[in-house]
């Protein structure tokens, strides 16, 4: 595996205005632009960390909290916060901001995962992420739970094989599947 880069390092900060065009019919931006953009930004940090062409892999656990006004003001944050074979989990988090009214409220966060492609679109290898501050180890830890849900989700995995679920689900109790 390449060299470990800081997390810092694909850090992204992404600013936008929520105009007539982004907006449902109460005036709210639409869950899909949002979507959107969220997909721009953490790709862009999935970029900067593997320096590779990036495609989505999955879009989870993304919280609509407050819902974001036309005219607001939305900055969006992502991060790589671990990174597998060929794949890296970022996390995004949106603010929205009422600039005359002097506002700013945290709205939305997501995990996105992308993986790494060579110039063919096969997966290739990516750099482990080197985990400094507080939030970026928490983050980093829980990656690998939240990896081995998303695949359980997608049957992709056996939740027998989940051993870092283990812990929070008694997968060998009396309600397993034997």
């Amino acid at each position: 595996m390449a060299k470990k880069k800081a997390a810092k390092a694909s850090e992204v900060i992404m600013t936008e205005m929520v105009l007539p065009n982004d907006t449902n019919t109460l005036n709210n931006l639409m869950g899909g632009k949002l979507m959107h953009w969220m997909d721009v930004v953490a790709a862009i940090a999935a970029q900067k960390h593997s320096n590779r062409i990036v495609v989505t892999a999955s879009a989870d656990s993304i919280s609509f909290t407050h819902p974001i006004a036309l005219g607001n003001v939305v900055t969006l944050k992502s991060k790589v916060t671990r990174a597998f074979n060929s794949s890296m989990e970022v996390f995004i988090e949106v603010w929205a901001e009422d600039i005359p009214a002097n506002k700013k409220i945290k709205t939305h966060r997501a995990f996105f995962t992308f993986v790494a492609v060579d110039q063919n679109g096969r997966p290739i290898e990516v750099p482990e992420v080197n985990p400094e501050t507080e939030e970026e180890i928490e983050l980093f830890e829980g990656a690998l739970r939240r990896r081995q849900l998303r695949l359980i989700l997608s049957k992709r995995m056996d939740p027998k094989d989940a051993v870092e679920l283990k812990s929070i689900f008694d997968l060998d109790g009396p309600l397993a599947k034997k």
